[in-house]
């Protein structure tokens, strides 16, 4: 799980589909609050399936999904899914992912909100999110050719060999310790002509959540553009970072 709202946390993980996940790991990015305590009260109060905390220097959330997906592969996991702990999307089409990746055999699935235009509004997403998403999200199709309806998803799925391809070169090249590693996992992809999907996803926005403040978001879209240039230079022969 990866979070930054410790109040929010023990909800999410109450919410989460049962008799679905073999194992659950709950990074913590080094946070001041008290997010270990609740962590504790969860791993102590749960015995249907194991449940782990690894506290991490704190990084950022590309620096805790990093090593969130470390310890998966640690722990022999094959399917990995990315859970925010702020419980903004729905788990429940976890089984319904779990089964169309192994039914098309996958290597990264995500959970979208576009499938549907009309469901992120009816869902409470702010007018400028909704528009700045399906902009970004256009140009990025068409230069990555991944057949998503959205490039910014807060639900996904990785399989164990795509990131047993990716982790090497994580380790190697510099990627960011912020959000805009999430979407150099998906340059990654494209690059290396994983086998992608997607399944429709809902996503709260009435109720309490964490997303990125628009400021931040603003600089996270620039930099995206940044990636999708170093991507396009290396399909020309100039490879470049991640892009090798």
């Amino acid at each position: 799980m990866t979070y930054n709202c410790a109040h929010l946390l023990e909800d999410t993980f109450h919410r989460l589909p049962q008799g679905v996940f073999d194992e659950l790991i709950i990074s913590d990015d080094g946070s001041k609050d008290n997010v270990k305590e609740i962590a504790e009260k969860i791993i102590n109060n749960t015995q249907a399936t194991p449940v782990y905390l690894y506290v991490n220097e704190h990084k950022g959330y590309g620096g805790n999904l990093r090593n969130g997906l470390k310890k998966a592969v640690e722990l022999g996991g094959e399917y990995m899914v990315e859970i925010h702990g702020d419980g903004q999307f729905d788990q429940s089409i976890t089984p319904v992912a779990v089964e169309k990746m192994e039914r098309d055999d996958l290597d990264f699935l995500i959970g979208s909100r576009f499938t549907n235009l009309r469901q992120p509004l009816k869902n409470g997403m702010p007018l400028p999110r909704y528009f700045a998403n399906i902009g970004l999200s256009f140009i990025e199709r068409i230069v990555l050719r991944i057949p998503w309806t959205e490039f910014h998803p807060g639900f996904r799925m990785y399989r164990r060999r795509f990131i047993g391809k990716f982790m090497p070169v994580w380790q190697k090249e510099k990627v960011a310790d912020d959000y805009l590693f999430s979407f150099q996992i998906i340059a990654f992809a494209a690059w290396i002509s994983a086998r992608c999907g997607e399944v429709p996803v809902r996503a709260d926005y009435h109720k309490a959540h964490t997303s990125v403040g628009y400021y931040k978001a603003a600089v996270n879209s620039f930099q995206e553009m940044g990636v999708l240039f170093w991507y396009t230079l290396a399909k020309f022969g100039l490879k470049n970072g991640i892009f090798k």
